[in-house]
């Protein structure tokens, strides 16, 4: 009998918060350092203990007093109109490499669903190549391809090094100036209130709502990211903001556009910010997403052409009879900071 068949009795139980050191280790030994670098305690409880929307639902399998795996739910909001819909975000899933093949991924997920259906309506997620298919073993649904749009700054590097994007980066080497202003500082200002609420999507589709305190805590407080803004404003108004962070990918480096806020309709603007936010930096490209719906001429007049890869849109329903259909493509509305893994 193998190793890995005698070893059958470990549990599944809630986690609790004396649990975070044995868990930000097995976080590294499962997946390696997070999007900030180093996996620390101040990152994970920005992420899981802070969030604005609620608590994380989290799941630990135990052995004999050693964590072996965690699933993690991230709580999230979204909105159309004046309906709400309480979802979680599948983030954060680990089995330690010494347990893999029996069956952790698989229970942990199983048991959180059936706790979450008294607590959420819809599960989201955009799993990779390789984890998809256990998602769609367990239920979940392949929505589509949420486009990404590109803007090339250094058109020979970027040829150069595009078949590098999909591995992991080199940490440790130098970047780019990152231009504009700290989020941490821009989104303290008063102004932020008046884009806010005129930001949020047509009436049609589900969106995250941007409260200041949601983009407060999302970018102006999360350890590591070094999320920066740029604004448009005219006469002194803040007629919107883009909000984006330069990061390594591969051999590159990018300015990943999160959010374009502005009033609705005002496509003159998001143009001036997507064209801002891809300058503000010297790096080889810029990458921002927008329902392809919305995605019309004003994006291509900023310098993007849509990437002919995108990312995987998944969901599972918890709740019967959601309207508009969150099955389908149109019924989203996700900015890259809705769906970035951080």
């Amino acid at each position: 009998m193998s190793r890995v068949a005698e070893r059958t009795g470990y549990r599944v139980r809630a986690y609790q918060d004396r649990d975070e050191p044995d868990v930000l280790e097995l976080l590294r030994a499962s997946l390696g350092e997070g999007p900030a670098g180093e996996r620390t305690p101040e990152f994970f409880r920005w992420k899981h203990l802070e969030n604005p929307f609620g608590r994380s639902f989290m799941l630990v399998a135990e052995e004999e007093g050693r964590i072996i795996g965690l699933r993690a739910f991230l709580r999230w909001i979204l909105r159309t109109g004046d309906r709400e819909l309480r979802a979680v975000r599948a983030v954060d899933t680990a089995t330690h490499p010494e347990f893999r093949g029996m069956g952790v991924f698989s229970r942990l997920t199983l048991e959180a669903l059936g706790a979450l259906r008294e607590e959420a309506d819809l599960v989201f997620n955009t799993p990779n190549a390789k984890s998809l298919p256990g998602y769609l073993k367990m239920g979940w649904r392949k929505v589509g391809r949420v486009p990404v749009w590109i803007r090339v700054r250094r058109p020979v590097t970027f040829a150069r090094g595009l078949r590098s994007l999909d591995r992991p980066a080199a940490r440790g080497r130098a970047g780019p100036p990152p231009g504009g202003e700290e989020a941490s500082t821009a989104l303290r200002e008063e102004g932020l209130s008046l884009l806010r609420e005129d930001a949020v999507a047509p009436g049609d589709a589900w969106a995250t709502p941007r409260s200041s305190e949601y983009l407060r805590w999302r970018y102006g407080r999360a350890p590591g990211l070094g999320y920066r803004v740029v604004r448009d404003e005219v006469a002194g108004e803040v007629r919107g903001m883009a909000i984006y962070r330069v990061r390594p990918r591969g051999s590159l480096w990018e300015s990943t556009i999160a959010e374009v806020i502005v009033r609705r309709g005002d496509a003159v603007t998001a143009g001036r910010l997507l064209r801002a936010a891809a300058l503000a930096s010297p790096v080889d490209h810029a990458a921002f997403s927008i329902p392809g719906r919305w995605a019309g001429s004003g994006v291509r007049r900023a310098g993007y052409l849509r990437a002919p890869r995108g990312m995987t849109l998944v969901a599972k329903t918890l709740t019967e009879g959601i309207e508009p259909d969150p099955k389908q493509m149109g019924s989203w509305a996700l900015s890259l900071g809705d769906l970035e893994v951080f």
